[in-house]
């Protein structure tokens, strides 16, 4: 039977600013700090490869763009700052050489660049020059993606912590602890942050102190980052659902579980116009229903989908472990326009200006447009 545990007190609603987009610009893994994978803009009707970067070993992180700016990490360790319009490199960082950046995506706020490496290291990198500005030693590797909140900067880590940090020193203002690995990336909603964690809770943590305010039982194993919509949190889980809990009741909402196909779900969704759509690992993509989890579509790939989808208007963009980028349509999942690589992809799309930016794991960041 599953369980529902709930912490003990109210949960605290404490204001606090977060660090939002520009107009078309996608600052952080998912793009808003709800975690939604939703652009500001639209794709043409015809999509083209612009230019190819060659990071020169495999990105698994995803890109974040500001200012015409992309930045993405790779496993060589390094940082790359490649110009969006030519894609031509304008600075890289060097991280950790020897276990490199894996899955944590940069965020950008306030001209500083932020991300996590598989030594466990946490860096703040000027955004203009490529100099580092602080480094903070967290005690295992970091997977997780940072959110900037204000004045604070947050990061999971495999150390099973959630750490508040200073956005500007990199000083530890707090730390939350949870009873396995931080691997999602939080999503902030009037001052908490939300993730469900390795340890098979879902967790609400006040940004401001680092107080533990919810604290839901789910079971289910979760590396998927939650998306939030309308105050409730979508996400999927090891346990082969995918879960919606209504924070402000406090429980959850409702569970899918496919009948005929059970397979993790790894990929974080994305949520727009009243669905949810994300990749699982039983090669499909689906979107469901936001309101009742009942299935709208799936459009099936070649292989699992780990990436996590974005979506402009009426398109959904995705990668697959096949190696192929696909567009879909939002309605109906029917395929629409689909480039093959021939390497996977784990790296998630990001989109601005109608273009779209994603890397594959033989280390190609690639962009597309009109």
């Amino acid at each position: 039977m599953r369980r529902l545990l709930i912490a003990a007190g109210p949960l605290l609603v404490v204001a606090a600013l977060s660090a939002q987009p520009a107009p078309d610009g996608w600052p952080q893994f998912r793009r808003t700090p709800a975690l939604g994978g939703v652009a500001a803009t639209t794709l043409p009707d015809t999509l083209r490869r612009l230019w190819t970067y060659e990071a020169g070993s495999a990105v698994e992180s995803s890109p974040a763009i500001d200012g015409g700016v992309i930045y993405v990490g790779s496993s060589s360790g390094d940082l790359h700052a490649i110009d969006l319009a030519t894609g031509a490199v304008k600075w890289k960082y060097l991280t950790s050489k020897d276990l490199g950046i894996g899955e944590s995506s940069p965020a950008v706020a306030n001209g500083v660049v932020y991300v996590g490496d598989l030594a466990g290291v946490f860096h703040a990198v000027d955004a203009a020059t490529g100099k580092a500005r602080w480094t903070f030693k967290t005690g295992a590797e970091i997977k997780s993606s940072p959110v900037v909140v204000g004045t604070r900067v947050l990061i999971g880590s495999y150390d099973g912590k959630l750490y508040g940090l200073d956005a500007a020193t990199g000083k530890a203002l707090w730390q939350y602890a949870t009873d396995n690995y931080v691997h999602a990336t939080p999503a902030i909603l009037n001052g908490v942050a939300y993730f469900g964690g390795c340890d098979e809770f879902f967790h609400g943590v006040r940004v401001t102190d680092g107080a533990g305010v919810v604290k839901l039982s789910t079971d289910g194993y979760t590396a998927a980052s939650a998306a939030l919509e309308a105050g409730v949190a979508y996400y999927g889980t090891f346990a082969n659902d995918v879960i919606a809990v209504d924070i402000g009741a406090r429980k959850v909402k409702w569970r899918f579980e496919d009948p005929d196909r059970q397979f993790p779900f790894y990929s974080s969704a994305a949520v727009s116009g009243g669905v949810m759509v994300l990749g699982g690992r039983d090669k499909h993509v689906r979107a469901l229903d936001l309101a009742t989890g009942k299935p709208r579509w799936s459009f099936a790939t070649r292989a699992r989908v780990d990436a996590s989808p974005a979506i402009a208007g009426n398109r959904v963009v995705i990668g697959s472990g096949d190696g192929r980028v696909y567009v879909l349509d939002l309605a109906s999942g029917k395929l629409v326009w689909e480039f093959e690589a021939g390497a996977g992809f784990s790296s998630s799309p990001a989109i601005v200006a109608g273009r779209i930016v994603v890397a594959d794991i033989d280390g190609r960041v690639y962009a597309f447009g009109r």
